[in-house]
């Protein structure tokens, strides 16, 4: 597990991740839920793209359990890695496809949000989920641990 998180961030920027986790898991959890609660709604979401239902399945899933992942800081590299995948394909057989500007006129299809979404799952990746997190509380203790210098003895 040690490998899987850089190390954790804390003071402010701790803060400021935490912020970023909610509000975006947040975002992400109700995006999911809403595909989740409509299966048969998926197909409208993901337009003419030629996706199977099993895999919109999965991006529904993936958007729902990364949000709440995020929100709570459990997990957040295999999150990421969800929602990284969910957005490259979001923005590569949909929005890219089609045509659809960066931004949109209002109401109109763009690729802003995706792309936006995929930079923040880039920037937990490398960055980590922050001291207040679960992670941080699982797994950094362990790592703190596992990483500290033998105590000195005195000759």
């Amino acid at each position: 597990m040690r490998k899987m998180f850089p190390p954790f961030i804390g003071g402010n920027a701790a803060g400021a991740l935490l912020l970023m986790r909610v509000v975006v898991g947040c975002a992400f959890a109700m995006h999911g839920w809403q595909k989740i609660r409509s299966p048969a709604g998926i197909t409208r979401w993901m337009g003419d793209a030629q996706v199977p239902g099993y895999l919109q399945a999965a991006a529904a899933s993936a958007e729902f359990g990364g949000g709440i992942a995020w929100m709570i800081g459990f997990l957040t590299p295999i999150a990421c890695l969800a929602i990284i995948v969910t957005m490259v394909t979001a923005l590569t057989t949909v929005h890219l496809p089609k045509g659809d500007p960066f931004v949109g006129l209002p109401g109109k299809e763009s690729y802003e949000l995706p792309l936006t979404y995929l930079v923040i799952g880039l920037t937990l990746l490398l960055v980590g989920p922050g001291t207040f997190s679960l992670d941080a509380i699982i797994f950094g203790r362990r790592r703190a641990t596992a990483e500290s210098p033998p105590p000195e003895q005195d000759d």
